[in-house]
């Protein structure tokens, strides 16, 4: 099996850790997965140096206060429009401090992805994030990997590049896989268990979503996250997505791939064997538990996030999925298996249907309607074909624009 992300695989990255802390390199450092990391790190300066940080350019003041806050060499930002405010923020915070050098562009990230450092932090979020998540793979750093859509958009070509161990995810549903896979071998796992929250509307049937506003689906039961991401998880398009990724990940089929649903959010996710065991990661909802291990890999870092509290009673719930209500998860599987440009497809149509919904285009249960109809016109992709960057944002340009067609229709 050509697996990714392996506990019992140690990938060797080209930069060795140092006597010192481990120096790290984080793309999209203002946004939810960069700003726990480096809360991470601020309370773990032993273990950990920030050397460079990427952001898209949207939020400058807390750039700087990171990047002079961290002492870092570099600073990449998407827009270039941003720097001269970027650099008016450095320089009015900086007190003494070194500046660092800022790179700009839409290939910043990918350039600083690939400068010298032990491991980089994909959070970026998007399918931009796949040319930075090769550069990081091709310069032979371990990359933490929390930026799923260029994994899922990308899967042959970062299968091309990745070494067996060589990515350690930061997906609470994947590492809780990872952790688990420690417990036997890869001949003896009989399928992987990824557990769904199953968002706000967990027992309504299709008929009933029909209805729902945005206001309802942003309402997310158990974590905060961005509108797409939230409207992702009540439609269960993130589930889908869960289920391509743990496929590349794990090199599992997709038919040993089963989805629950757990409203607690307390079991991450499962890994059964061949004797009929089956190993559980569980911890309470924190994303600082996934980030340090991956951080820290492959060991684990003290007091990253609190754990369960064994002293109160507790009920943990699991529940098959109704698939009729919501299709997303077996649109992915079968996206998953077309292969090429389909799940880069199914992403791009996705995310465009979502504005769509929010901007009151389309119902609810339109969203995952429209992306089947997007997907089935792509069709096919043809056998033997090989997949470039630039065939994935040809598929998504099209993508966008006819899902915006099919929902202003």
């Amino acid at each position: 099996m050509n697996s990714l992300a392996h506990p019992q695989l140690r990938f060797t990255p080209t930069v060795k850790d140092p006597d010192g802390p481990r120096e790290l390199i984080l793309l999209g450092s203002t946004g939810s997965i960069g700003t726990q990391a480096i809360d991470v790190v601020l309370r773990n300066p032993d273990r950990f140096r920030v050397v460079g940080l990427s952001a898209a350019g949207g939020r400058v003041e807390l750039l700087a206060e990171q990047a002079l806050t961290l002492g870092v060499h570099t600073v990449a930002v998407a827009d270039e429009a941003a720097v001269p405010a970027l650099r008016a923020a450095l320089a009015a915070k900086a007190a003494g401090r070194a500046l660092p050098e800022i790179l700009a562009g839409p290939d910043a990230a990918t350039e600083l992805a690939a400068m010298e450092c032990h491991s980089v932090l994909n959070g970026i979020t998007g399918s931009i994030g796949l040319r930075p998540t090769l550069a990081a793979l091709r310069a032979g750093r371990v990359l933490v990997l929390a930026n799923k859509e260029s994994l899922i958009v990308g899967g042959p070509l970062v299968k091309a590049l990745a070494r067996p161990g060589q990515i350690v995810p930061v997906d609470s549903e994947h590492t809780a896989i990872f952790q688990a896979l420690a417990g036997g071998s890869r001949a003896e796992v009989r399928k992987l268990v990824v557990t769904a929250s199953g968002g706000p509307f967990r027992g309504r049937s299709r008929e009933e979503l029909a209805a729902v506003t945005p206001a309802d689906a942003l309402a997310h039961p158990t974590w905060a996250m961005g509108p797409v991401i939230t409207i992702n998880s009540a439609t269960l398009v993130n589930k889908g997505l869960e289920v391509i990724e743990a496929h590349l990940l794990y090199d599992v089929p997709f038919d040993r791939i089963e989805v629950v649903v757990h409203p607690q959010s307390i079991v991450h996710s499962m890994v059964e064997f061949t004797d009929g065991s089956t190993l559980a990661q569980a911890s309470p909802p924190d994303m600082r538990m996934p980030i340090s291990l991956g951080l820290g890999w492959p060991d684990r870092v003290a007091d990253a996030a609190p754990g369960c509290d064994w002293t109160k009673a507790a009920t943990w719930e699991f529940f098959p999925l109704d698939n009729e209500a919501f299709p997303a998860v077996e649109l992915a599987r079968e996206v998953g298996r077309l292969g090429g440009t389909a799940p880069a497809v199914f992403n791009a149509a996705n995310e465009e249907c979502v504005d769509a919904f929010l901007k009151g285009a389309l119902p609810f249960t339109g969203i995952v309607d429209t992306v089947a109809k997007v997907v089935a016109e792509h069709g096919t992709p043809a056998e033997g074909t090989s997949l470039t960057v630039e065939d994935v944002l040809h598929a998504e340009t099209w993508a966008r624009a006819r899902a915006r067609e099919l929902a202003a229709g």
